[in-house]
């Protein structure tokens, strides 16, 4: 074996915990499940300029993962599981299952890189999360939320190290596809994926390189990357100079959505773009809308209070539930 890897064992620790009350951190907690896996303790220099995982430096099978909370209510179960495939960046996923539903298909939630983890435990979010019987999936990218700490400097964020958050976050999305495949009492065959932001843009790529993906809901997806980063607010003013270099242009040059959004070969794809949103530049916003694969798949609304009034027709993720349902998928592979 390779001196840098060590075998861990306990893939996926069932620890029993009261409902609401965090799992107890002890060696002598009872495992329901054990599988021997590869544990990476100094793997090599991960490439974040290349999106499928095979070719990331990564080892797709070397991680560890542990239960650390498990609530059950009466429409949902909830679980706060810890991933960990990098040394010092172990990420916080929540999986929601909905009760009575056996191998429910699944959903991944990627929102814009200022959000945490809070809005996955928020009971309203659950359910409706859950409805359908589906299971949602929810985590953050990286730089973001929880996965933000010492001793990175807070001068380095999202933006400043964009290659690295697209990269290191597109490599996640597959890891965690890996180990969701090894869940017995989930189906992640064929999974959706809604992104909002910087989520969306890192759903495209994933989707890019990850056959597992077979439809996107995205809102506001960043994109475009010479105009988003001449124009967005998002970025201020006294740090713009350096993302228009060449120099960091070219580094983020292979993970721009707008190059694979043509390429994608999903069973469906919804792109909402709200035009007063001022994170995304209208010119990003516009080779955005021209890049998907079909035009019928781009929605504009004219701001907020549109989109929302949309979005309480449709409700969290009901557009993907009714595209993602097995009769709709089988249909559009007969086409």
């Amino acid at each position: 074996m390779n001196r840098n890897l060590i075998v861990f064992i306990a893939l996926f620790s069932v620890i029993a915990a009261a409902p609401g009350q965090s799992a107890p951190n002890s060696a002598a907690s009872s495992i329901a499940e054990t599988q021997t896996v590869e544990q990476a303790v100094h793997p090599e220099k991960e490439n974040w300029a290349v999106l499928p995982l095979a070719k990331s430096g990564l080892n797709p099978l070397a991680f560890n993962a542990v239960l650390l909370q498990k609530v059950d209510q009466p429409t949902y179960t909830r679980e706060l599981i810890r991933l960990e495939w990098r040394m010092g960046d172990p990420i916080e996923m929540y999986v929601v299952r909905p009760r009575g539903v056996e191998k429910p298909p699944v959903i991944l939630y990627l929102y814009n890189y200022i959000s945490d983890t809070d809005r996955f435990l928020n009971p309203s979010w659950c359910k409706q999360a859950t409805q359908g019987g589906f299971a949602a999936v929810g985590f953050v990218s990286a730089l973001s939320g929880q996965r933000f700490h010492a001793p990175r400097p807070m001068k380095e964020w999202f933006v400043s190290e964009m290659q690295e958050a697209l990269g290191t976050s597109t490599h996640d999305v597959q890891m965690i596809l890996n180990y969701l495949a090894l869940r017995p009492d989930l189906d992640a065959t064929k999974v959706g994926m809604f992104g909002q932001g910087s989520g969306g843009a890192i759903a495209v790529l994933a989707a890019a390189v990850d056959p597992r993906i077979v439809a996107l809901d995205l809102v506001d997806p960043w994109g475009d990357w010479p105009d988003w980063l001449k124009g967005s607010r998002q970025i201020p003013e006294n740090e713009r100079a350096a993302y228009i270099q060449p120099e960091f242009l070219q580094k983020v040059s292979t993970l721009d959505p707008v190059t694979y959004l043509p390429q994608l070969k999903l069973n469906a794809l919804r792109i909402q773009q709200i035009m007063d949103d001022p994170v995304t530049p209208s010119a990003a916003k516009d080779k955005i809308a021209a890049a998907a694969p079909k035009p019928t798949e781009v929605v504009r609304y004219p701001d907020v209070a549109a989109h929302v009034k949309e979005w309480q027709t449709d409700g969290l993720s009901g557009w993907l539930r009714e595209r993602m349902r097995p009769q709709v998928i089988l249909a559009s592979k007969s086409h």
